[in-house]
């Protein structure tokens, strides 16, 4: 069978939705929503979930699933923009037999945040008594950031100042790496190191974790 991967970006309410469907199917269009529009690669997806459905409801996520490569030549690809902004257009009426044309599970790949309070952070940083990194708190209180999902050959979940633990030796646990388990700042050191559980380097500092992040790239 010949398929094809598609990605859709999306908020909350739909994907609530989808996973109603038990992962199976997209909702219907609304009245005012004549269009469908799944979306031909994943960066293009993460753009829009980032731009636009964080903004709108504080939450976006990217999704991926895949459709019959013979039933999706029906709505050829679109370009809406620059060379990676290519997009399918099914029509709101031929939703359901779309739906049953995708062959296995909707996954959701990845899920994104806005800013978080100040307070937040203040309240964190209170409990554990002492700061965490200044390029921690931009990270986490700039326009979208990664909240969990699937980072390239692993799945990564990063905390909210409010998730964040203190375990022994200084370590602030900032989230959980699905290769290594527990993630954490060595709040002792100066600057905090990104560890693994038995204390080994993933980033010399908040900066390069950041940067290891939205590279896509946690490999050791």
């Amino acid at each position: 069978m010949d398929l094809v991967d598609l990605w859709r970006p999306t908020g909350r309410a739909e994907l609530d939705l989808v996973a109603a469907a038990r992962w199976r199917a997209w909702p219907p269009r609304l009245p005012d929503q004549p269009i469908f529009y799944p979306v031909a690669n994943r960066w293009y997806a993460t753009k829009i979930a980032r731009e636009w459905n964080v903004p709108a409801g504080g939450v976006g996520f990217v999704t991926r699933f895949r459709v019959r490569r013979d039933f999706l030549a029906r709505y050829p690809v679109q370009q809406a923009g620059g060379r990676e902004v290519l997009e399918h257009w099914v029509p709101a009426e031929d939703l359901d037999e779309f739906n049953a044309n995708i062959v296995g599970a909707i996954v959701c790949e990845a899920e994104y945040r806005g800013p978080v309070a100040d307070a937040e952070f203040d309240l964190a940083e209170a409990r554990l008594g002492r700061p965490l990194p200044a390029a921690w708190r931009r990270y986490l209180q700039g326009g979208s950031w990664w909240r969990s999902g699937v980072l390239g050959d692993t799945s990564l979940t990063l905390h909210t100042p409010s998730e964040t633990l203190e375990a022994h030796d200084h370590n602030a646990v900032i989230g959980e790496d699905g290769s290594r388990g527990r993630l954490a700042f060595d709040l002792g050191r100066d600057p905090a190191p990104v560890v693994d559980v038995d204390g080994v380097p993933v980033a010399s500092d908040a900066e390069q974790f950041v940067a290891r992040v939205e590279a896509g790239d946690l490999s050791r």
